[in-house]
Formats: C-alpha cells, sequence, structure tokens
C-alpha cells in the first residue's frame, strides 16, 4: 500500500502531502495511506475533546503544541512573504491555553421537546450537542445544561399561543442564536430569536437569572436585544478602566490573547504623544495607550461602543477623546492623521482599505496594525510598504486554539 508524508497543515486545517494530497485531521510526519487512512506520527495526539471530528469549531486538536505553534507563524509568515513585504522580524507565536476562551456564538435548535445547544457539524448545518468544550471558560460552558431547560419553556410559550390562536394543538420546535459573554460582573447571556410573550416566561426568564448569577440576560425577538435581568451595569474592564458593555458587542476572545496584542501596541507606541486607534470599539487599545504623556483619539463607528467608550474615558480621566465616525465610508483624511504622531488600527476581517490609503499619503511615521485575518492584512500592509514604510516586527498570536484563526500585531516605520 503507497503511503505518503503529511508534509504540513494548509490554512483550512488539512494535512498536505507532497505530491498535493489531502488529509484531514493530519499532522505533520504522518502516514497518508492508499486508503485515506492515517498511521499516527510523533506530532499527532489524541484530541482533548470528544466532540472533535464533527464539531465545526475546532480543526487542529490533532497536533502538538509545537506544530499548532508552527501553523500559526506559518499563517503569518506565508502572508508576509507572499507580499513580499520584508518583515525584518518575526516573532515567536503567542498561543493562548485552553479553556481561556471569554465568548461564544452558539446555536439552539430544538424538536419534539428535545434542546440541542452547540457548533455545526463541519460542512453541515448539523448541529454537535456541546457535553464538553475544552476551549470556553468553565463559566460559559457552566451555563449550557440548565439553558436547554429554560429555551424548551421558551419554545414551548411561544409555539402554544400560537396553536391557542389556531385553535389546535402544535409541537414545540425552537430555533434561537447564543450569544456568551464573560464580563466583570459574570456571564451575559443573549438569546436571539425567542421573545416572552407572558408573564410567566418572563418570571421564568428572571428566576434562570438569579438562580445561575447571571450578569444580564437579553432577548431579541427580532427588534435588537432587550434587556430582562441586569442588576448592576455589565461593564469589562479593560486596562484597568471599567467599560459600559452594550449587548453583542466585540470583545478580544480571550484575556489572554488582548494582553499579548496589547503589550505590543504599548512597546511600539511608548513615548508617541498623540495617538489615533482606529476601529477602537470598546477602547481596548485606547485605553491601554492613554496615559500622563500620550493623548488618544478613539474612532469607532459602532454607537454602542463609541458612546461605552465616551462615558468610560470620562469617569476615568484618562486622556482619550471618542470619535463616532465610519471608517469605512468617511476614513481620517490625510491633513487629519497629519496631527498624530502615530497611528493603531484594529479593523474587522475586511481589513480598511480606504483608510490605509490615507494614512499612506499623511506623515505619519509609525503605523500598529492589529489584524485577525492575515490575507487582508497583507493587502493592506503592501499599500502601506509601497508608500514607503518598513515591516519592522510582526507578532502571530493564536487567541482561537485549535483553530485555523489567527491573528497578528505589526509594527510599520516610515
Amino acid at each position: 500500500m503507497t503511503k505518503e508524508t503529511i508534509i504540513r497543515i494548509a490554512a483550512k486545517g488539512d494535512g498536505l502531502t507532497a505530491s498535493g494530497r489531502f488529509a484531514w485531521g493530519a499532522a505533520p510526519g504522518d502516514l497518508l495511506l492508499g486508503d485515506g487512512s492515517l498511521e499516527w506520527g510523533p506530532h499527532h495526539v489524541s484530541p482533548p475533546c470528544r466532540h472533535f471530528g464533527r464539531c465545526g469549531g475546532c480543526q487542529l486538536q490533532q497536533l502538538d503544541e509545537e506544530t499548532l505553534a508552527q501553523f500559526v507563524e506559518g499563517r503569518v509568515s506565508n502572508a508576509s512573504s507572499a507580499h513580499e513585504l520584508g518583515a525584518e522580524h518575526i516573532a515567536p507565536p503567542h498561543l493562548s491555553p485552553p479553556g481561556s476562551r471569554r465568548r461564544a456564538s452558539l446555536r439552539a435548535e430544538s424538536s419534539q421537546g428535545r434542546v440541542v445547544i452547540g457548533y455545526r457539524e463541519a460542512r453541515s448545518h448539523r448541529l454537535v450537542e456541546l457535553a464538553e468544550c475544552p476551549v470556553l471558560r468553565p463559566e460559559l460552558v457552566a451555563v449550557l445544561a440548565p439553558l436547554r431547560g429554560l429555551l424548551i419553556t421558551l419554545g414551548q410559550g411561544q409555539v402554544s399561543g400560537k396553536a391557542r390562536g389556531k385553535g389546535k394543538h402544535t409541537h414545540a420546535r425552537m430555533a434561537a442564536d447564543i450569544e456568551l459573554t464573560l464580563c466583570d460582573q459574570g456571564v451575559d447571556l443573549g438569546i436571539k430569536g425567542l421573545s416572552a410573550e407572558s408573564l410567566v416566561l418572563t418570571e421564568a426568564l428572571l428566576d434562570f437569572a438569579r438562580d445561575h448569577g447571571l450578569a444580564r440576560l437579553t432577548l431579541d425577538g427580532g427588534y435588537g436585544p432587550e434587556v430582562v435581568w441586569e442588576p448592576e451595569q455589565a461593564t469589562v474592564t479593560l486596562s484597568g478602566v471599567a467599560v459600559p458593555f452594550p449587548p453583542g458587542s466585540f470583545l478580544q476572545a480571550t484575556d489572554d490573547g488582548e494582553a499579548a496584542l496589547i503589550a505590543a501596541a504599548r512597546e511600539w507606541l511608548a513615548g508617541s504623544p498623540t495617538v489615533a486607534d482606529l476601529f477602537s470599539g470598546l477602547g481596548t487599545f485606547a485605553f491601554a495607550l492613554a496615559g500622563p504623556e500620550t493623548k488618544v483619539l478613539a474612532a469607532e463607528a459602532a454607537r454602542d461602543a463609541h458612546l461605552a467608550c465616551k462615558a468610560a474615558a470620562g469617569i476615568s480621566g484618562r486622556p482619550v477623546h471618542a470619535l463616532h465616525r465610519d471608517l469605512f465610508r468617511n476614513p481620517l483624511l490625510a491633513e487629519e492623521l497629519n496631527r498624530f504622531s502615530a497611528v493603531l488600527l484594529d479593523p474587522p476581517r475586511a481589513g480598511a482599505r480606504e483608510q490605509v490609503e490615507r494614512i499612506a499619503e499623511s506623515t505619519v511615521e509609525r503605523v500598529v496594525y492589529i489584524s485577525c485575518n492575515p490575507s487582508s492584512w497583507a493587502r493592506d500592509a503592501q499599500a502601506l510598504v509601497e508608500a514607503g514604510f518598513v515591516l519592522k516586527e510582526l507578532r502571530p498570536v493564536g487567541q482561537f486554539r485549535w483553530s485555523t484563526h489567527v491573528e497578528l500585531a505589526s509594527l510599520f516605520v516610515r
């Protein structure tokens, strides 16, 4: 039987041989047999989760720590070299540990009174019922089992109402999107796709939130999230500043990964008197950089996040000026950017083509670019390099452990 050695892991997580054959669930050094089966090599380990292989949340649990780090580093360095960016230094990758993810987006569905909460199967619409998740913080996993009962109650209540209106019995079927975030006060639970249409259902929600110590419970029946339970304002602490946390707001996936990205930004921008933090969100980097020697402009399009940052800046006294501005439709112009000694940008996955073009036209000397997509980052980085910037350093960050999703911090100096 023909055997081929797996030489590397491709971008989507499949093992790849020298002849171009792909194998899911493989590790470098494995042998791919003619029938598609694998003989494990020295870098193949037993996956820590019973759902691996069905659940679409993780793709790389078969890799040992060394190989996982190489994959994260390779995604970043390959993006740099493919665009000939000439990175002067690529730092060792930073990997967040297991059990550190503080936010998750799950799906819940039911039929005949049974509820399944989990991630989609790989390449399928079927759900994998999560009995465990070694990626998530334990506080988030602990909510899932009791949440199934609450969702059954909500689903039955809504369907019963419809059945009464039609004068007949209807089997309860329910579908909802579940958002879990660990904030300062505990678990923030958001349920989208269901509503509480009676006092009994509202009381069930309140009892659940109280009994399980939730920081907040929101329900979105199609018109935006409505707060059902929030005994005190939900906040997230960013560099020592308690920032109001609007429902559904973006937050770095792990405290650990956030700290690694902040450390890079602080090191590279130390001594900069004025910094423009673009796509600033709640102020993750703005509050980390602002201080006695540094004033920060925090520009963000999402109104709730902008207002939260503005409120926290006012209460804390940090020198952060929050600006509500859509940087895709209305990027800061070169003459506006010329007032700043440095720029930090952390755009969505699509990148920041228009804003980067304005940065290239400006006199800004130093740019820190945080990215969750090496491909769009490389495209934008090429525009900076062509404008005279040098890519001084790259730091790969693997916040999404065992996933092909990779982040990075980068420093450009004109």
